[in-house]
């Protein structure tokens, strides 16, 4: 299951590498993204600022809770973020537009609908980025019920 999940994750990345937008405003064209990802020198590092994996506890059917995941850039370079998707469709991340700089936080965020998700819940959210791997893994749990 994982192993499908992350060649997903990869199909999406290629596609939306290829797709790219171009940030107006934010100075980081298309080029310049596919180069961040594939050339190591422009690598940097992330660190999570809270953890990877959050427990939301138990949720009302039908509410649509929203789970934030802290980061800050620790490494050298700008901290490019091309692509945010999630395992499933009730659960929808927004993509950060612009880069981050060198010490620079910022925050993922991602909202989960409850409708018809009644039970123990376990999600993922794919960030693919300018690190070392390209795609870091968030979770988060929720026990929904009626």
């Amino acid at each position: 299951m994982k192993r499908t999940f992350f060649l997903i994750a990869v199909i999406m990345t290629v596609v939306a590498c290829n797709n790219a937008d171009q940030n107006a405003g934010s100075g980081t064209t298309g080029a310049g993204i596919n180069k961040a990802l594939q050339d190591s020198g422009n690598y940097t590092t992330i660190q999570w600022m809270d953890s990877t994996y959050t427990n939301l506890g138990v949720i009302k059917e039908g509410q649509v809770v929203e789970v934030a995941f802290r980061f800050k850039n620790t490494g050298s370079k700008n901290l490019i973020i091309t692509d945010v998707m999630a395992g499933c469709g009730c659960t929808i991340p927004e993509k950060p537009a612009q880069p981050y700089a060198p010490g620079q936080e910022g925050v993922i965020k991602a909202k989960f609908n409850t409708e018809n998700r009644v039970g123990l819940n376990r999600k993922e959210i794919y960030v693919t980025a300018n690190t070392n791997p390209n795609v870091q893994t968030l979770s988060f749990r929720a026990e929904v019920e009626e």
